[in-house]
């Protein structure tokens, strides 16, 4: 097959133009039925309505320890007036049948589950009776209540009827339609074959997990969770790996996946470039080729959907974000009808946007955000905004969409958000501020003592804006008061209180090879060589954290090569550092030492956890102190002091 040499790119259509162009081409019905064993069949979905052909229970049976007893021998016994009746020497247990039939004044011991024998129409439970042997050693026992006919036995074909439908077909099987399968003696269950769809990453720059990353490299994080979001909607992934942008490699996976599986997924090579070749290949693997290559969407714009002799083959974008939220909203319907099983049910609730969200217009955007409690309800914080996020998924409890007609989200706004999970599961302890490798840990012995907590990196300021309007429990800070010289005090919300946290000191951080901070040993002195030279590359921190605002003191107003890249935490300046994607940046020192750089102290600082003013969960607060104090080891070996009372 020769690769077209026509490009179609990004004719970009709205949502439901895009969906309804795609499915107008697919047969969305399952696939073809076959027969599995029974112990096969979980999470499988039945493909035909499944008839009971024996009742359940198949006999009449007991359901107490006792004895099997006629009603009428019974009538008016009680405490002052029992019966006495005659046994009959059998015993009648699980699996065995009676031998013999009940007659007037006569009784049989019954275990629980045991068949009642011809003659009896109750059971009396073996509390309400006691051994009455006579003179001439004939066992007899007295009965002191009276019993209703039907009493503690579960008839044949109560609980499942012979000739009753008893599974319909489309419903998925679970542990409890196994039990019902088994219980009518089903041993092969009649399912929808699962669709086989095929999964491909594209990419020169992808490397499978446990393979060390080489320059420019990055785990294909894509085909893992393309996989089993797949399996989660009840087909059979088949994963091919990721393929280098090379026009035969490519050409030969795609050609192969095309031909062995029902559903081609891929997930890169959407977007206009030399290297992006998917796109060229798809078109050529068959009619009607090619529908839709650009969505009006964010995350998701590149979104590329073809049919190819009656098959659906999909190209998501390369970003993780981009490709899930496509995936999801587009593709799953079309993957769950083609297995059998009923519409997603979509969880929503209602939440208050604490922030203004910035919006393209001109495409809905999707934005994954994270729930936390308020006094008026669910607050719902944007987390991972952008189309590479992936641990984002990680924190996010659901996603909000931003329609294409708007440029914005007003703060305060309240909107519907859709929950990823059935269930809004909200943490005990919603922190808000500065990050920090010791609050790690301290988390870490918190989940220990079973109480979960999110915390989000917004920085010192963004913790303390969070407190004040009510969103967080805990607010991390290190923050200078310039007129007093003292740490986070001067700073706290009114009534706020403050768990004192530890010390650690500020640095900047270079690489130990970089000949230009070879003979510095001042933090100061190498600000300066770096500010001389343009071509010496920082790393800043995000507005609103207290490192920012060192910084910016050590600036001066000075904006180097690098000010705007602005990560969220230590860890990931002293990485960019480390890495050569920036040469210098301030951090905290155990990441410094953690990630071999050369440490240049700048100031200790303290950094303490401010408390709300009425939180909503006093023992869960309680629980974080006492995890603090256990944590205290663990914060040492980090290179921390713990501090041991309040600052004054």
């Amino acid at each position: 097959m020769s690769v077209p040499t026509q490009e179609q790119f990004l004719d970009v259509l709205a949502r439901d133009v895009a969906l309804a162009r795609f499915t107008a081409a697919l047969t969305l019905a399952p696939l073809g039925r076959e027969h599995v064993a029974l112990a096969a069949s979980l999470s499988r979905v039945l493909a035909e309505d499944v008839v009971a052909a024996v009742d359940a229970p198949p006999f009449d049976r007991s359901v107490v320890d006792g004895f099997a007893v006629r009603a009428d021998d019974l009538a008016g016994a009680s405490e002052a007036s029992p019966r006495l009746l005659r046994l009959t020497g059998e015993s009648i247990h699980c699996g065995t049948a009676p031998v013999r039939a009940l007659t007037a004044g006569e009784a049989s011991v019954i275990a629980t589950g045991g068949p009642i024998p011809r003659g009896a129409d109750a059971v009396v439970m073996i509390e309400h009776t006691d051994p009455a042997p006579d003179a001439d050693g004939n066992a007899y026992v007295r009965v002191r209540r009276a019993a209703a006919p039907g009493q503690f036995i579960a008839f044949a074909g109560s609980d499942i009827a012979r000739g009753e439908t008893l599974l319909r077909a489309g419903t998925p099987v679970g542990s409890r339609e196994i039990a019902m399968l088994a219980a009518v003696g089903v041993a092969e269950v009649p399912v929808w074959r699962r669709p086989r769809v095929a999964v491909l990453s594209t990419g020169d720059e992808l490397v499978q997990p446990g393979t060390p990353l080489g320059p420019a490299q990055i785990y294909d994080s894509n085909g893992a969770i393309v996989a089993a979001a797949v399996q989660e909607n009840g087909c059979e992934a088949i994963l091919f790996g990721a393929v280098p942008d090379r026009a035969d490699a490519l050409e030969a996976a795609i050609q192969t996946a095309h031909a062995t599986a029902d559903v081609v997924i891929l997930s890169g090579g959407t977007s206009k470039g030399a290297g992006d070749l998917t796109h060229r290949i798809v078109a050529g693997l068959g009619a009607p080729g090619i529908l839709v290559h650009g969505v009006a969407l964010k995350p998701g714009k590149p979104l590329c959907l073809a049919v190819a002799d009656g098959k659906p083959v999909v190209v998501l974008p390369g970003f993780p974000t981009s490709a899930m939220f496509t995936f999801h909203d587009m593709i799953v319907p079309i993957l769950r009808q083609l297995a059998g099983l009923p519409a997603r049910a979509e969880t929503t609730v209602e939440a208050r946007v604490p922030v203004r969200i910035a919006s393209e217009r001109g495409r809905d955007e999707f934005v994954m955000v994270a729930l936390v409690d308020a006094a008026d309800g669910l607050v719902a914080y944007p987390v991972g905004k952008g189309s590479g996020a992936v641990t984002a998924f990680g924190q996010a409890d659901g996603f909000l969409t931003i329609p294409a007609a708007a440029d914005h989200l007003p703060a305060g706004e309240r909107r519907t958000v859709t929950l990823f999970t059935p269930h809004v599961q909200v943490p005990a302890l919603a922190i808000t501020g500065s990050h920090c490798v010791g609050l790690d840990a301290v988390l870490g012995r918190l989940r220990r003592r079973g109480i979960a907590s999110r915390c989000l990196a917004f920085g010192s300021l963004g913790g303390l804006a969070a407190l004040r309007r009510g969103e967080c429990d805990l607010a991390p800070i290190h923050l200078l008061d310039p007129a007093t010289g003292r740490y986070n005090v001067g700073v706290l919300p009114a009534g706020a209180d403050l768990i004192p946290g530890w010390q650690r000191l500020q640095g900047v951080v270079v690489r130990a090879d970089d000949p230009r901070f070879a003979a510095i040993t001042e933090a100061y002195a190498a600000v300066a060589i770096a500010l001389a030279d343009p071509s010496c590359l920082m790393v800043n921190r995000n507005q609103g954290s207290g490192t920012r605002v060192l910084i910016d003191q050590v600036l001066a107003g000075a904006k180097p090569q690098g000010y705007w890249n602005q990560p969220r935490s230590h860890t990931a300046v002293a990485v960019a550092v480390a890495q050569g994607r920036a040469d210098w940046g301030v951090a905290i020192e155990p990441v410094a030492r953690a990630t071999g750089l050369t440490f240049l102290p700048l100031t200790p600082e303290q950094y303490d956890i401010a408390v709300a003013p009425a939180p909503r969960n006093p023992a869960a607060i309680d629980a974080f102190r006492a995890a603090l104090a256990e944590a205290a080891d663990d914060l040492c070996a980090l290179g921390f002091q713990p501090s041991g009372a309040s600052p004054a």
